[in-house]
């Protein structure tokens, strides 16, 4: 019987993933107006080309929580990624108003993202957490044919320098512009003002006939998929938010079966 578990465990062994197979890795790029931009990697293990992702993190800075979400997204079959458009221009972690200059780290990384040789040709797939999906709708407004999807994880839709009345009853004007499929993740006990925010913006979206679907997930709170304090329903939910952007990019980055591109 010990020899048959022992067996067992190492079938098992074989069979999962090795988190070794993932390659992540580190490089500074340059964006438009000459800032050097921190980039992170996360190349899936065998032979490319990859879908290519970018992903866009959260005003509270890049983390161990976003290079975890990078390794997922590369065991996937994703590569990814990810400009950091905080520490290249010395931001503190945590602004409340947006730097447009910003943006162009964000360009640089998408630009970075086509450049690469095991990156499929095509369009290219945006994860944004927080912050991070206002800048991919900035982004699909000024690059429409770059973009082929994007999955918002509790994305604030409107530019955080508007003022007041705009936060509470208006939508930032790209969400009136773009053409992007959007799919928009949030808990159900998430901030009000980002449930009223999201929500205007996905019915301005399928008003217009933009593909977009939102998922809310009950008992979830903020930042569900990735807080030290995660309850038992938010681990169901990251598990099913994470299948959902996988579903999601794989259907209108037209990726095959096995996650490769056409």
């Amino acid at each position: 019987m010990r020899r048959l578990a022992i067996a067992g465990a190492i079938l098992a062994a074989l069979a999962a993933p090795a988190l070794a197979d993932v390659e992540l890795v580190k490089t500074t790029i340059k964006a438009s107006d000459g800032n050097e931009v921190p980039v992170e990697v996360a190349r899936p293990a065998g032979k490319g080309p990859f879908p290519p992702v970018l992903y866009i993190h959260a005003k509270r800075g890049f983390e161990a929580e976003d290079r975890a979400h990078l390794r997922e997204l590369a065991e996937q079959g994703f590569l990814v990624v990810a400009p950091d458009w905080q520490s290249g221009r010395f931001i503190e972690r945590w602004p409340s108003e947006h730097n447009p200059e910003t943006e162009l780290d964000v360009e640089a990384g998408l630009d970075y993202l086509k450049s690469l040789p095991d990156a499929c040709k095509g369009k290219v797939g945006v994860v944004g957490l927080s912050r991070g999906p206002y800048y991919a709708i900035r982004l699909a407004a000024k690059r429409p044919g770059d973009l082929a999807a994007i999955v918002s994880y509790y994305g604030h839709m409107q530019n955080p320098n508007a003022p007041e009345p705009d936060q509470l009853f208006r939508v930032a004007p790209e969400v009136t512009q773009i053409t992007t499929p959007v799919l928009y993740l949030i808990g159900e006990a998430d901030f009000e003002l980002r449930r009223i925010n999201g929500g205007r913006a996905f019915y301005a979206l399928w008003e217009r006939g933009v593909p977009v679907e939102y998922q809310v997930y009950p008992m979830a709170r903020r930042a569900f998929d990735f807080r030290a304090d995660q309850t038992p329903e938010e681990k169901i939910a990251k598990r099913h938010a994470r299948e959902r952007a996988k579903a999601w990019l794989a259907k209108w980055m037209q990726l095959t079966p096995e996650m490769k591109c056409r």
